[in-house]
């Protein structure tokens, strides 16, 4: 018997719930403050309530009858500027909380408007201690026919901590 193997490529999105009702309380926060862009949502979709935003990422908030905030499971976005965002939310008088336990990142946790909790990282490594300096000779050679590269493998693209390039 062969397993099929699905590759996962991305992340197309990240639905974040809302209370019913939720939307004009939720522009201020994912449109003013996090600069993203609502959109409308398919018609069909739309009757469900809840509203779209998109920018660098896509964020959708999905209405839930029974709803409860998040205050553990958490989207993790990266920013430029974690601390000038959380100065931003909180002179906005969203709630906001400083992390330093993860290192090499400045990191803050913002509270949506309902109390979901939403982390924002901004790396604080030189550009040169997050990328190899050097590819190797295999790493930046073409693929062969049929061959597909991994994306994160290729040369100058971060690995997940304590993976080593694969370069066979």
């Amino acid at each position: 018997m062969t397993s099929a193997i699905t590759n996962l490529r991305a992340i197309d999105h990240v639905q974040i719930a809302i209370p019913v009702g939720g939307e004009a309380q939720a522009r201020p926060f994912y449109g003013d403050l996090l600069g993203l862009t609502e959109v409308p949502k398919p018609a069909d979709l739309a009757k469900r309530g809840g509203c779209w935003f998109e920018g660098a990422v896509k964020v959708h908030l999905g209405v839930e009858q029974d709803f409860r905030a998040n205050v553990k499971a958490h989207v993790a976005f990266e920013v430029d500027d974690a601390a000038g965002l959380a100065a931003r939310a909180s002179a906005a008088g969203f709630r906001t909380q400083f992390d330093d336990d993860l290192d090499g990142f400045e990191r803050v946790y913002l509270y949506d408007p309902f109390g979901n909790r939403l982390e924002f990282l901004t790396s604080l490594l030189p550009l040169r201690e997050k990328v190899s300096a050097k590819p190797t000779d295999e790493a930046s050679k073409a693929p062969s026919a049929g061959e597909t590269p991994h994306p994160t493998r290729s040369a100058g693209h971060l690995l997940p901590q304590g993976e080593k390039e694969d370069t066979k």
